[in-house]
């Protein structure tokens, strides 16, 4: 199932098609179609459209273009709009220089009266940005601590944007641009935002994505984006219609949230919920919050923990993965006995390996359990996360200490397994340090991954 979240479909040239062009985004699996307003009017008729059509959602609000008129009392009516149960988001709103069609002082004015509405409402914005970024940045930061949740539509900022945007709660989109043929250095960007921080669009009846661009664009286009997605993420397309889906139903509140799961595929690694609870509580981790990765639900309490035959169970043969891959928002080394039963069964039956961990194992066990990876881990992931102890300590809530017990467990592993050492994709870690160290110091191989 995927989900449109921007379609502007009032536009006169749906007119007298607007069946058809459902008709056909239901044939295409799109369940559900955000229709964002650009003005009084066109929110009205948004709203109308949500009323009319069971998978139409409608946001309210008036776009930078449409602002030059704007008086502070007009928020009264899109208050009025957004009283509508289908009414999802205040939206689309924001700042546009690129065009002179409203003066900056207003279009500012505007986009922040807007911003104190949807907190008031507790409703999520949907952020216009074009040659603005600097002071949408500016603007949006200022709302860090008021609960404020949005959308960035057809993302124009930076990968230091994105992850600033994504610390606070945001969410990133892009519509058919990405599969433009000049547009690598966005390809690049988006590579680098985690699926679990995006959400699909296609901005119709604007930006259709190859091969039909120059094209009036329809939601059913959507599917072109998520494919594209796949390809640059290396997921499923199945993978990211599962992540996007639950990112709209988290922040938008469309839809159901899924059900428990104790092992889960993306891509084609089968990963094993072993555990929610964990020694640790890193800044960058959803464990004490909703637990969803790639729209799997692992929220897990200890007495939900099952047995060893319970995953084995649902792996079947492990011939069909790529690997097994011990993981879930917790350590798995809490449950050493049952990762060794589990890893056990897999080596005996033809699979792969790999347990992400934190590198505490031996601290939490009371004993050194590296020599028990022989032969049962063939790669154990590692969370190295910072080379300097205090901020290792500060990112992960732990002691300083367990720096060097991470260290000395990579050390010992590596006699048994295959080693990799990783960090998260903040801006305040320094990423050359950490992979000059993995790879000059410790001799094993680094990698990077984008946590937000």
């Amino acid at each position: 199932m995927f989900i449109d979240t921007h379609a502007h479909l009032f536009f006169p040239n749906f007119n007298g098609e607007l069946d058809q062009v459902l008709e056909r985004a239901r044939t295409a699996g799109i369940e559900k179609i955000i229709v964002p307003g650009t003005d009084l009017a066109t929110s009205a008729l948004a709203v109308e459209l949500s009323e009319k059509y069971e998978q139409i959602y409608a946001a309210v609000g008036i776009h930078p273009h449409d602002t030059k008129e704007w008086k502070d009392n007009l928020i009264s009516e899109i208050r009025d709009l957004a009283a509508n149960k289908k009414v999802v988001a205040i939206g689309e709103i924001g700042l546009d220089y690129y065009y002179d069609f409203s003066p900056k002082k207003i279009q500012i004015n505007a986009f922040e009266r807007q911003i104190e509405l949807a907190v008031e409402l507790n409703k999520p914005i949907i952020v216009h940005n074009r040659e603005s970024n600097s002071d949408v940045m500016n603007i949006i930061k200022r709302y860090k601590d008021k609960n404020l949740k949005a959308q960035f539509h057809c993302f124009a900022g930076s990968l230091n944007d994105a992850r600033e945007l994504i610390e606070m709660g945001h969410f990133i989109s892009f519509p058919g641009n990405i599969t433009f043929k000049k547009m690598e250095t966005l390809r690049n960007i988006l590579r680098r935002i985690d699926i679990n921080n995006l959400l699909l669009e296609t901005d119709s009846p604007f930006m259709t994505p190859e091969p039909y661009r120059g094209k009036r664009n329809e939601p059913a286009h959507v599917v072109l984006v998520a494919e594209k997605i796949a390809e640059v993420h290396n997921l499923t397309i199945e993978d990211v219609a599962r992540t996007t889906t639950y990112n709209a139903y988290k922040l938008f509140g469309i839809g159901d949230k899924p059900e428990l799961c104790f092992t889960y595929q993306i891509g084609q690694s089968l990963y094993i919920n072993v555990t929610n609870r964990c020694n640790a509580d890193c800044v960058f981790c959803d464990r004490k919050r909703a637990a969803v990765v790639k729209g799997y639900n692992l929220k897990m309490s200890k007495s939900e923990e099952p047995p060893a035959e319970k995953y084995i169970k649902e792996i079947g043969d492990p011939k069909n993965y790529k690997e097994i891959v011990f993981c879930g928002y917790g350590e798995p080394t809490i449950r050493w006995e049952v990762v060794k039963d589990i890893a056990k069964y897999v080596k005996d039956n033809g699979g792969q390996t790999r347990l992400n961990t934190d590198g505490h194992g031996n601290f939490i066990n009371k004993k050194d359990i590296t020599p028990e990876l022989k032969d049962l881990i063939d790669t154990v992931s590692i969370s190295l996360n910072s080379v300097n102890p205090k901020q290792y300590a500060q990112l992960m809530n732990v002691d300083t200490e367990l720096h060097a017990e991470m260290i000395d467990f990579a050390k010992k592993a590596n006699k048994f397994s295959h080693v990799v050492m990783t960090i998260v994709g903040l801006n305040e870690v320094d990423s050359e340090a950490a992979k000059k160290f993995v790879t000059e110091e410790m001799g094993v191989d680094f990698r990077e991954r984008e946590c937000f």
